[in-house]
């Protein structure tokens, strides 16, 4: 398993959509699984998260922002 190749791979595929982020950083490891077909353990969870978070960048805090924005816009439409 190509760890680097599997940030690149998240990174192309979480980029400009918040939601997908958002489950990435809330359930890392289902998420990792249903992106690349791969179980990882804890420790390569860990750096993953933090090799797309460094790819991304500082807009990782903004994308991850908007996104929760967002879902918190659709929760108070429907009273929840």
């Amino acid at each position: 398993m190509d760890i680097q190749k599997m940030i690149n791979d998240l990174v192309s595929k979480v980029t400009g959509n918040s939601d997908l982020f958002a489950k990435l950083t809330s359930d890392p490891a289902a998420t990792i699984k249903e992106l690349t077909g791969f179980d990882v353990n804890a420790d390569q969870i860990k750096e993953i998260i933090n090799g797309v978070t460094k790819a991304l960048g500082e807009n990782a805090g903004d994308v991850l922002k908007e996104g929760k924005g967002l879902l918190d816009k659709v929760k108070n439409l429907f009273g929840k």
